[in-house]
């Protein structure tokens, strides 16, 4: 793991490579952060994947399903930098990691009322049924449970989803 970062360093020198306890990228601060007692080929991986994020200027999102777009990109230029550094990375690794983002979105698109997959709406704070028209408003937090709030002309209730 010291090599590669070492070498990350050297190939990217606008980026700081910034011991932490996890793996991610600010755009605020242009570091890539990984945790330093991680090893193996997933913590590689990880570092590979947080540097694809920097390297294709990610710095936010509107809509959920922009931030599934965004790791998908994210994973193919680490699979991009890990040739470049002779690396491979397992797809099914890359495949898992992708399928926590779809479950997701899938449960914030879930309707509280009937259950039916929606999309969101275009002020991308809300989400709106095909099926029996309720309107459904989720947290911004990408990571906690999918969270629902309902939208209802007498009462707002709040709904959790188990996930």
């Amino acid at each position: 793991m010291h090599k590669l970062i070492e070498e990350l360093r050297v190939e990217f020198s606008n980026l700081r490579f910034v011991s932490g306890k996890q793996f991610y990228w600010s755009p605020e601060s242009n570091e890539v952060f990984y945790n330093s007692a991680a090893r193996g080929q997933q913590a590689r991986w990880s570092l590979l994947h947080e540097t694809g994020h920097a390297l294709l200027g990610h710095t936010s999102y509107k809509a959920d399903y922009e931030l599934v777009r965004l790791e998908v990109a994210a994973w193919d230029q680490a699979k991009q930098l890990a040739k470049q550094f002779q690396l491979t990375i397992n797809e099914n690794h890359i495949q898992d990691c992708l399928d926590t983002y779809r479950d997701w979105l899938y449960k914030r698109s879930l309707c509280p009322n009937c259950g039916t997959q929606s999309l969101q709406e275009e002020d991308f704070i809300h989400y709106r049924c095909f099926n029996c028209h309720t309107i459904w408003r989720v947290t911004t937090n990408r990571f906690c449970r999918a969270y629902r709030r309902q939208k209802n002309i007498e009462q707002t209730t709040l709904l959790h989803v188990i996930g």
